[in-house]
């Protein structure tokens, strides 16, 4: 089971359609896609998991998208994150309140 949220579904899209140069409607057919798989957990944003993301971004001083990500992860009861974003990793653990969710890479 894997996990995504609005935030890393609208970046995937921006990398396909604006860096990888692929049709708008390709990546859009594949995002859908990957949205009906039943391996993949989709986790909502609400305005709970934005003020949790702005509390995470001041505490651990990361950007604005990283700590979206993660306070949808957090609100969601995740225990291990995985990314290849060096600077997340470097923190190795967060934590919020009784929860702790780990960073890791796959390599």
């Amino acid at each position: 089971m894997i996990a995504i949220n609005p935030t890393v579904l609208h970046e995937t899209y921006h990398v396909l359609v604006f860096y990888l140069e692929w049709l708008p409607i390709e990546a859009t057919k594949r995002l859908t896609l990957i949205l009906r798989n039943p391996y993949v957990k989709f986790f909502s944003q609400t305005k709970k998991t934005a003020a949790l993301a702005l509390s995470l971004a001041a505490k651990y001083e990361m950007g604005g998208r990283d700590s979206l990500i993660l306070a949808c992860n957090v609100s969601n009861h995740v225990s291990t994150f995985v990314t290849h974003d060096k600077r997340l990793l470097e923190l190795k653990k967060i934590f919020w309140r009784n929860q702790q969710v780990s960073l890791q890479d796959l390599y």
